[in-house]
């Protein structure tokens, strides 16, 4: 077995919402049946036991080994810890040949299954080793590497259960919220809203005491100090047992607490300024640790942190407990897991010299030994929820603390005897206030209930109701995408909004192209999610990029379907025939967002079928107004778009809006009958989204349907008396529909200009010339840079093959070079001539043709 073409369906896809990885799988004859396998699962099985059913009982002779590495990828990941549960493996046109569907939680971890997978089937082929605990290791450790950690989760889960989008901007912690204009970012528990000053604020321990002080919060005593024998003075000075830590630690590194004697005090400082230059002695406050949590001007929850500590049974070492201890699964190295494994570092060994201790020391039973001072959880601590328990004037006191420090989410470090009293009844303050504080404590504490933390930050960051979204038009179908895309654009734009567009001429931000070429994929789309300024978008979907990666969005507002016809690019990715294709343009119509509709043009019965896909509601658009598709649909008071002579209607039971084709130039009073059908569908659209009637007329007539405004869409132009019609037709529907356009135009003689595409099949090539050839009298046919894989000569031997028969065309020549042929049309015209230009080289061609029209 092959495997090969590895992508990552990042969006969802043709298979399903879930992110997969698919691959190609090129079985030999036996390989495509586990029956002509004997031995095969049961060397599977000796490798790995906890695989699963690969195939149902009696039919063995059904099953591939492309569904075995199906299943296999699968399995390691779920057994390696991640929540994934879908695949699939189906079977392409070429026999033996399948694509293997398998979802990922993480992309690298889904690659990395799939890679392991087929080792282990090569194993089981060989009869060779495959170490099993290690690929799950690997599976394991990468996980752990790229997934986002606890505190980061948390939040990520609330806002997916808010239906708020995200998206991942870094393999760290930095993630966005929602779409365009309305998007906020975080950094673990660090909003954008988070302030440098306030977070530079949090990191100077002494800054921070002089201004919680300030604010009537009570803080220790102390100062910074520059030298050990600073340190020991002001010990001296404050009296009693001191604290020592470095002016901008975090996560407890370097600080000492409880220390009294000279010898420890010069220690600490030594261990402090290793982390800082600057290091602060401070009066050392009796009682337990809290992390009170504050969200806003809420404290969101609290827990009583204890210092890294074990219990000794008289028969293991303090070393031997650590280790009992650290084996826990729910200790890590970092923050990925809810708990820290205890450090076994200088600090540790000292702490317990101090109660007697070394390492190999056999503590008696039920004595507890402590390894720190300090109750961090990075260094080892476990937490206790006490969220409920906090008294209201310490509560009031620590989100003061956050307030005066500036910070949206705040950590505030508390030392107290007890969380029921105020801290000024009990001689306890407030040590420390952190910034991006780590939230594992409580969601998960070692004791007492975890708090909703993640909910409470996407609360303050979102109102009630706010799923951060921007209205997401979806374009899919065989032709008019663009047009349609470029005028539902144009409409939203005319009701206020900066419009994000992606299209096959580019990416645009309001007027400003942002890229050019062909942006028709889920890379570019993803570019308008993420640009802060786009308050509406508008997405081209081509099903290359549905192939390739899925859809960049989950859900979106309206889809439009133009047409199937007789279909565009067949043969390409295993889509061999036109419904092939139509369910990979259904994909957009499959994530209509509950509340959202799907436009879809009743006059192509494929298209119309996509319908019971769309988990909204549906505006049905066609050319006849008596179609049975419109007048059920209008009967069963919902909304259909439909042409009425001179007029297009948007009607819904007993209301109607008319809208004068005259008044919409892009239909050249209703002559061109592909453009009415584009508007109708920007009309179902705009409808959709609560346009104002008055603003979709002005729209409808105020668009533009120009080279520069919609380059080789239709674009007219005048030489010397004759008609130049300039457009990118490149399938026979488009042909179809350019013929009759031009047929609806006066005109004494008509010419064509026109090559093909070399990735289309043979007889789509032959077909658009057959269609030429009856209706104009020349007939140019061109070869350039479009070959794509085609010999010299291929694309005009086919083209001049749907010639053979023609009932129109006399004049028939054959040139080298786009821009030779035009040229070579131009000089056949005359006044009153038309000519259609079919353009390769979308921009350079018009330019062009511009330069020829101007006289240059």
């Amino acid at each position: 077995m092959e495997v090969s073409r590895i992508r990552a369906l990042r969006g969802p896809n043709l298979w399903s919402r879930n992110t997969a990885i698919e691959a190609i799988a090129s079985c030999a004859d036996q390989e495509c049946s586990l029956a002509s396998l004997p031995d095969l699962e049961a060397r599977l099985r000796a490798r790995f036991p906890q695989l699963g059913l690969l195939q149902p009982e009696g039919h063995a002779d059904s099953v591939s080994l492309a569904h075995v590495l199906q299943i296999i990828a699968l399995s390691l990941q779920a057994h390696a810890g991640c929540p994934v549960t879908f695949g699939r493996t189906s079977p392409t046109i070429e026999p033996g040949v399948f694509q293997v569907v398998v979802e990922y939680s993480e992309e690298e971890v889904g690659r990395l299954a799939m890679t392991l997978a087929v080792e282990l089937i090569e194993s089981a082929q060989a009869d060779t080793p495959f170490d099993l605990p290690d690929a799950l290791r690997r599976l394991r450790e990468l996980d752990e590497d790229v997934r986002l950690g606890p505190s980061t989760g948390s939040i990520v889960n609330a806002a997916t259960a808010r239906n708020i989008p995200y998206h991942r901007l870094t393999q760290g912690s930095m993630v966005q919220f929602g779409w365009g204009r309305r998007q906020r970012r975080i950094q673990a528990a660090e909003t954008d809203r988070t302030s440098a000053i306030s977070e530079s604020i949090a990191q100077d321990k002494d800054l921070t005491k002089m201004l919680l002080d300030a604010a009537g919060v009570p803080v220790p005593l102390g100062r910074s100090v520059d030298s050990a024998e600073a340190a020991w003075e002001a010990a001296q000075e404050l009296g009693g047992p001191v604290v020592v830590k470095p002016r901008d630690g975090s996560q407890g590194r370097g600080v000492a607490v409880n220390i009294e004697t000279r010898e420890r005090v010069l220690a600490a400082f030594e261990a402090a300024s290793d982390i800082s230059s600057e290091v602060i002695v401070e009066r050392y406050i009796p009682g337990h640790d809290f992390r009170l949590l504050v969200v806003g001007n809420t404290l969101v929850a609290a827990a009583r942190r204890d210092p890294p500590q074990v219990t000794g049974d008289g028969v293991q070492t303090i070393r031997q407990l650590v280790e009992q201890v650290n084996a826990d699964p729910l200790r890590g190295d970092g923050h990925a897991t809810s708990l820290t494994k205890i450090r076994f570092d200088d600090i540790a060994l000292a702490t317990l010299r101090k109660q007697g201790y070394e390492a190999d020391s056999v503590p008696p039973a039920g004595t507890l030994v402590v390894l720190r001072n300090n109750a961090n959880l990075s260094t080892g601590g476990s937490a206790t929820d006490v969220t409920d328990e906090v008294h209201p004037e310490m509560a009031a006191r620590a989100v003061t603390a956050a307030r005066m420090i500036g910070l949206d989410i705040c950590g505030v470090d508390v030392v107290a005897e007890t969380v029921h009293l105020p801290l000024e009844d009990q001689h306890g303050g407030v040590v420390e206030v952190n910034a991006a504080p780590g939230l594992r404590m409580h969601l998960n504490p070692s004791f007492g209930k975890g708090r909703a933390v993640g909910e409470a930050i996407v609360g303050q960051m979102f109102a009630d109701g706010d799923d951060a979204r921007i209205p997401v038009i979806a374009v899919a179908g065989t032709n008019g995408k663009t047009t349609t895309v470029r005028l539902s654009a144009h409409l939203l734009t005319c009701a206020g909004n900066n419009v994000g567009m992606t299209n096959s001429d580019g990416v645009y931000v309001g007027k400003r192209r942002i890229d050019t070429g062909d942006c028709s994929g889920p890379r570019s789309a993803r570019r308008i999610l993420l640009h802060p300024e786009v308050d509406a978008a508008v997405f081209e979907t081509a099903r290359g990029g549905i192939l390739r990666e899925g859809l960049a969005f989950d859900r979106c507002d309206v889809a439009i379907v133009t047409n199937i016809g007789m279909g565009d690019h067949l043969g390409l990715g295993y889509i061999s025939t036109v419904e092939d294709l139509a369910v990979v343009k259904r994909v957009i119509v499959q994530y209509v967002k509950n509340s959202g509709m799907a436009v879809l043009n009743a006059g192509d019965h494929i298209v119309a079928e996509m319908a019971s896909a769309c988990p909204g509601e549906v505006t049905y658009f066609a050319l006849d107004r008596n179609h049975p598709l419109i007048a059920t649909h209008r009967a069963q008071g919902k909304r259909v778009v439909y042409r009425d002579g001179d007029h297009i209607v948007a009607a819904q039971g007993t209301q109607e809006i008319t809208l004068p084709l005259a008044a919409i130039p892009l239909t050249r009073d209703g002559a061109i009958t592909f453009q009415v059908e584009n508007a109708m569908a920007c009309v179902g659209a705009a409808w959709a989204l609560g346009l104002d009637w008055q603003v979709v007329r002005d729209g409808l007539a105020s668009f533009v349907n120009d080279a520069a405004t919609a380059p080789g869409r239709f674009n007219v132009f005048d030489y010397r008396g004759a008609t130049l019609i300039a457009d990118y037709g490149h399938n026979p529907d488009a042909i179809l529909a350019l013929v009759q356009a031009v047929q609806a135009m006066p005109a004494k003689r008509l010419s064509v200009v026109i090559s093909g595409a070399g990735d289309r099949r043979d007889e789509d090539l032959s077909r658009q010339t057959e269609i030429l050839g009856d209706v104009f009298d020349d007939v140019i046919l061109y070869e350039d840079q479009c070959q794509r894989g085609r010999a010299d000569g291929e694309v005009l031997a086919l083209l001049r093959q749907g010639l053979a028969n023609a009932q129109r065309a006399k004049h028939v020549e054959e040139i080298r070079g786009e821009f030779i042929a035009i040229d070579r049309a131009l000089e056949r015209l005359n006044p009153g001539d038309l000519c259609l230009i079919l353009v390769d080289q979308v921009e350079e061609a018009l330019a062009h043709i511009a330069e020829r029209v101007a006289g240059r």
